[in-house]
């Protein structure tokens, strides 16, 4: 059905049944200070080929930067999609289901969900996994949750290397429910500062929050970390924000972690100005009373047939609040999908394939790029996709040239972390060929040389 917008008359027959005489009535229950006055400055209405046509002169006028390369990452990263999950993942019968709510009419929707659950499994080396959360930072959030209820202790450690966004979600969740955050810094390496770790671990703490690689791009050894947790009765929580390193790096379930999630953007979801995203999570088996959110289970019916259920859905809409364990109302379920033909499509050996891909192009754009005079690696451990170069000047300074070049070189760190000053994240998956990289390590050089003389280093 095309959407049909109401009439004037219909408009005014609403007003007079809840009583209003001024659409603006509507909201005055919001502060009159933060309220915008006037109209918004939009073109506009038009009709369906005006608004086309509009698009289409945008577009055109947009498209000079078609042919930028990005290097950017931070927890969002490039990655081809093949055009089958596309495909797939827009049949109707998978875009229109709504919750799984009745299994008799939802056995396509359930297995799909079942099926993500074991993938997760097998990434990660643990035993349950759930039916998926809104994305990586919320499920960092909820893996704190989740390890307080089990332990019964207040206080969290989490690594400074942690992604800046995911910590700043952790201490939004735990603001007003009493639990004290504390963060262990890093080493020159770029990793946790072992020694710092296990005095700030103690009887009270419930859990350490550690990300590989992290958000430096640095691979954490996870045993150490863990172990040192373990000693002291507290959980060990593996956040993965980008998922690809999984079919590479040691699964976070063998080195120790009692709860692991992450983002899984990187399974067969564009890049689309941050979201929808998909976050995943998985857990030892003894603490699955305290999962977060739903999880889609096997079960066998009358007839001795297989079927799929949904088993342990703690949520509010599930349970009486107080008893609930989280109150996400979504699973990103189409999400979901589309990491479960991802994954299904590379299968075991293609993923791991794709996955030697990012790490070979990254590490040979950081040893080319640790060539050029006045540049240096700002940390020396092991990478995977994406690293930190020191630059001699702010990074500010070279964005007109790299702008002239249609090229954006990387993260800022300086602004969440004060201490990388003149620093840049630079990451390089699969979709940036040689050539682009070769171009990066060409401008950064060309750039250092044409930056401004006067006023000294930043």
């Amino acid at each position: 059905m095309k959407y049909i917008s109401l009439s004037t008359q219909d408009i005014k027959e609403m007003m007079k049944v809840i009583g209003i005489d001024h659409l603006d009535d509507l909201f005055t229950t919001i502060p009159e200070k933060i309220r915008y006055p006037g109209a918004l400055k939009i073109p506009g209405p038009f009709s369906e080929p005006e608004l086309v046509q509009l698009f289409q002169e945008m577009a055109e006028h947009q498209n000079s930067y078609a042919s930028l390369t990005s290097f950017l990452g931070g927890g969002a990263y490039p990655h081809f999609i093949p055009a089958v999950v596309d495909y797939v993942s827009s049949r109707g019968e998978f875009v229109s289901p709504y919750t799984p709510y009745q299994p008799e009419v939802s056995q396509g929707t359930l297995q799909a969900i079942f099926e993500f659950q074991t993938l997760i499994c097998q990434l990660t080396g643990l035993d349950m996994a759930n039916a998926s959360l809104y994305d990586g930072a919320s499920g960092a959030a909820e893996a704190v949750l989740m390890a307080s209820r089990i332990t019964r202790r207040p206080k969290v450690v989490l690594a400074a290397s942690l992604h800046p966004q995911y910590r700043q979600t952790i201490r939004t969740y735990c603001r007003n429910i009493g639990l004290i955050l504390e963060e262990v810094a890093f080493t020159e390496e770029g990793r946790v500062d072992l020694e710092s770790l296990d005095k700030l671990v103690d009887n009270q703490t419930a859990a350490v929050v550690v990300q590989s690689p992290n958000y430096f791009g640095v691979v954490e050894e996870w045993a150490p970390v863990f172990q040192i947790s373990r000693q002291k009765g507290a959980l060990g929580i593996a956040v993965i924000a980008e998922a690809l390193s999984l079919a590479l790096l040691q699964p976070p379930g063998e080195a120790g972690a009692d709860i692991a999630t992450g983002e899984g953007q990187s399974f067969g979801l564009p890049l689309a100005y941050g979201g929808p995203y998909l976050g995943f999570m998985a857990c030892r088996q003894e603490f699955i009373r305290q999962f977060p959110g739903r999880i889609a289970g096997e079960t066998i019916d009358v007839e001795g047939r297989r079927g799929y259920v949904l088993t342990l859905s703690t949520r509010e809409q599930h349970i009486r609040r107080e008893k609930a364990t989280s109150n996400i109302c979504t699973n990103q379920a189409w999400c979901a999908l589309r990491a479960t033909i991802y994954l299904e499509l590379l299968g075991r050996r293609g993923l791991r394939e794709l996955a030697l891909h990012n790490f070979y192009k990254a590490n040979y754009l950081r040893e080319e790029l640790s060539k050029i005079p006045g540049l240096s690696l700002k940390f020396k451990g092991p990478v995977f996709n994406e690293f930190v170069l020191q630059l001699p000047v702010a990074p500010s300074q070279l964005e007109p040239y790299f702008r002239e070049k249609k090229i954006i070189p990387g993260v800022k760190l300086e602004e969440d972390y004060p201490q990388l000053k003149n620093c840049l994240l630079i990451c390089a998956t699969e979709v940036h060929s040689k050539d682009q990289l070769d171009k990066l390590v060409e401008v950064m050089a060309a750039a250092l040389d044409h930056r401004p003389k006067k006023g000294g280093q930043s």
